[in-house]
């Protein structure tokens, strides 16, 4: 009895998560078109989403910007990490100081900041735009990873190095990636989610050239939610659990 608040707050908590997500799974095989009322089960719109040309390139553009995106925020965003832990120059803190400033502005903010910004400089709103505007909302949070992780080195271990006689460029590569792989692999998760995700910023700096899923995605429920948009998001979590999984398993601690 003593468990039971403890029991009734986690299942409210994991119902209030997962109950959408399983209504979302059953209605993706319902028959109807624009309705939450069962009409039988189909399998039509599974049938749709994988013959469907328009779609597969947003999923594909989407992939390619992710990919393109997160390996230069993991690049950049591990340097200046590197830069502030190791190195003091004039401000240093100020720069720390702005960038979780970034993490914290509004997404509306930054996307018409961005499109000002390309108006200025006369960029054509495209593949070009996308990637730079979410190279710059993924590098502080590569930023803040690969800083956490790399302030739990023990300081020595660089004095150490210097000692025996290794230059920056060695104790960069020999010493400084090898001990940060976990989190400059963490950062470009992260980094490669946040761009899958953005539809925000995306929306302001999107050229009629490049389509990217989320925007087609969002303009496609503008038009009323198709079973279609319920079987991509079923695929989508079918092949995010499935990640979990295989990282679980993994990670796993061998007895």
């Amino acid at each position: 009895m003593k468990q039971l608040p403890s029991i009734a707050y986690l299942t409210a908590i994991y119902s209030f998560f997962y109950i959408p997500i399983i209504v979302l799974v059953v209605y993706s095989f319902n028959q109807a078109q624009y309705s939450l009322v069962w009409h039988g089960f189909s399998l039509r719109w599974y049938q749709e989403l994988f013959t469907d040309g328009d779609l597969w390139i947003a999923v594909l553009h989407s992939l390619f910007l992710g990919i393109c995106a997160a390996t230069a925020a993991m690049c950049i965003g591990g340097l200046t990490a590197i830069c502030l832990y190791r190195y003091s120059f004039f401000g240093r803190k100020l720069l720390y100081g702005l960038i979780f400033i970034l993490i914290l502005s509004p997404d509306i903010v930054m996307g018409i900041s961005l499109l000002i910004l390309f108006s200025l400089l006369q960029v054509t709103l495209g593949f070009w735009s996308l990637l730079l505007a979410h190279i710059t909302f993924c590098i502080p949070f590569v930023v803040v990873t690969v800083y956490s992780r790399i302030v739990s080195f023990d300081e020595y271990i660089f004095e150490a190095a210097k000692d025996l006689g290794a230059k920056d460029t060695i104790i960069f590569t020999r010493i400084i990636i090898p001990l940060l792989w976990p989190a400059l692999v963490a950062g470009w998760l992260l980094s490669f989610t946040l761009s899958i995700d953005d539809v925000i910023i995306s929306y302001f700096v999107a050229g009629p050239d490049f389509e990217i899923l989320p925007l087609k995605i969002y303009s496609m429920v503008r038009l009323g939610v198709k079973p279609e948009i319920n079987a991509l998001c079923a695929v989508t979590f079918g092949l995010t659990l499935v990640l979990v999984i295989i990282s679980q398993l993994t990670l796993r601690k061998k007895p």
